[in-house]
């Protein structure tokens, strides 16, 4: 062979290397197939609410200082919301969990509820350090009675239990929950910051919500007797709702573990996510105020016909007119999986308690807030003024009149405070779903041109 089909050959073997190596070294993109399943699975209790949109309506003063409605588009990606109200059972778990973590390393500090496990440090050339964690594999959170009411560790808890009218209660001054969250507003915008909240739950809301009222077996049954284990908490107050998401997170991560690698928290809805997933993804378009305008003889709430008497009656709870009360069903609160699921499998959005939200309340919150995803994020601190302290509530409660329950009516309270009416539920935010509009397809081709259009484009050339 001559020196010239020599270095022929050697190019040519050199060339499928490299694009043998080239195949592998450059990854061409898959084409695009549709999510073949109808949902992704939500977390336990949730629901998957798909990407979409909803007029959010505003009140803007003209320059004749005449108040207009106005109204805009808004899109809200993907998430998870709870079908229902956050019950007394599932926030007791959350009270339980901190009292026993208190229990264990303030109070017993015995060697045997703890372990010890190394944490990597980032900082080059330093030390990785251990920390002491608790073994909950020793304390049996699951159990008919919690950790901290054990008869056997009481002489040790002094302090955390007190006796209250025969009975073992906790010291709401000492079950304290810490967690760190990202401020938002303040000098620590932006920044980690670790916050401690008081998480009892305050009783008393029902005769101070009701002065004039006979309230006491609310007051003294409601959170912890098991009559009421299925009824949505109440007496929390919007930083408490927060701890308890982050508490979720904590205990539960998403459970599934397609969504590990998301690194997704729980958290209170943002005001839209919670209007988004009221409409039970109906067109709430221009010319709709909402599900509910007024208690009417027009059927304005989510009813139905009993087939005995053929009356049409409402399923969902609040107050029909003064003094009236019980045309639902109820006269109070109701278990959180009462009545029936909107379109979205989600229970009581109108009614019942009325839900905590992530937004600050501003009156013209909508015209400066982005139009994706929108959210009025403040933390306020304690000693600020109340106009300061103002959190978005959304839905009308038991209490309430139907207007109230309109998906489109804002409310608001201020953060510390806690009432008889007002509850909770948490969302997680969601990937987004690949549909059959956006597959990959073939290259579109222009429409064939009849005889007769060819005819006339010959005959104008």
């Amino acid at each position: 062979m001559t020196t010239k089909y020599i270095k022929i050959a050697l190019l040519a073997t050199c060339a499928t290397f490299c694009a043998c190596k080239s195949k592998k070294m450059y990854e061409v993109p898959d084409e695009v197939r549709p999510f073949k399943g109808k949902t992704i699975t939500a977390p336990p209790g949730m629901v998957y609410i798909p990407a979409g949109q909803i007029f959010e309506k505003s009140s803007i003063r003209d320059s004749n200082a005449v108040d207009t409605l106005s109204q805009r588009r808004v899109t809200l990606t993907a998430f998870f919301i709870d079908a229902t109200e956050v019950s007394n059972k599932q926030y007791r778990r959350f009270v339980d969990w901190v009292a026993d973590s208190i229990a264990v390393t303030d109070f017993i500090k015995d060697p045997k509820y703890f372990y010890k496990t190394k944490i990597k440090s980032k900082a080059k050339g330093a030390k990785d350090s251990t920390v002491q964690r608790i073994n909950w594999s020793k304390i049996n959170i699951t159990g008919k009675v919690p950790f901290w009411l054990n008869n056997d560790l009481q002489p040790k808890l002094s302090g955390l239990v007190i006796n209250s009218g025969g009975k073992k209660i906790l010291n709401k001054d000492k079950v304290k929950f810490t967690f760190v969250h990202v401020q938002a507003g303040g000098p620590n915008d932006g920044k980690s910051v670790t916050d401690t909240v008081n998480v009892m739950p305050d009783s008393n809301v029902w005769a101070e919500d009701f002065p004039n009222s006979q309230s006491d077996i609310y007051v003294n049954n409601y959170f912890t007797n098991k009559a009421f284990e299925s009824y949505p908490v109440v007496g929390v107050n919007w930083k408490q709702a927060r701890a308890y998401a982050a508490w979720r997170g904590i205990i539960s991560g998403s459970q599934d573990e397609g969504l590990k690698d998301f690194g997704l928290r729980f958290n209170l809805p943002t005001e839209a996510q919670w209007e988004y997933a009221a409409s039970g993804g109906e067109n709430n378009s221009e010319t709709v105020a909402g599900n509910v305008a007024a208690y009417t003889t027009i059927n304005v709430v989510p009813s139905y016909i009993n087939k005995k008497s053929k009356k049409n009656l409402p399923i969902a709870n609040f107050k029909q007119g003064d003094g009236n009360y019980t045309k639902d069903g109820s006269t109070y609160t109701l278990p959180v999986k009462s009545y029936a699921p909107n379109l979205f499998g989600i229970y009581n959005m109108q009614g019942n308690v009325a839900e905590w939200t992530l937004d600050a309340y501003s009156p013209s919150a909508r015209e400066f807030v982005d139009d994706l995803n929108p959210v009025l994020l403040f933390d306020a601190p304690d000693n600020d003024v109340d106009v300061m302290k103002r959190k978005v509530v959304r839905g009308g409660s038991w209490k309430d009149p139907a207007a109230d329950m309109n998906t489109a009516t804002r409310n608001y309270e201020v953060q510390g405070t806690a009432h008889s009416y007002i509850g909770f539920r948490c969302v997680m935010l969601a990937p987004d779903l690949l549909t059959e509009q956006v597959r990959t397809r073939s290259a579109v081709k222009p429409p064939k041109k009849s005889k007769k259009a060819a005819k006339l484009t010959a005959s104008t050339n």
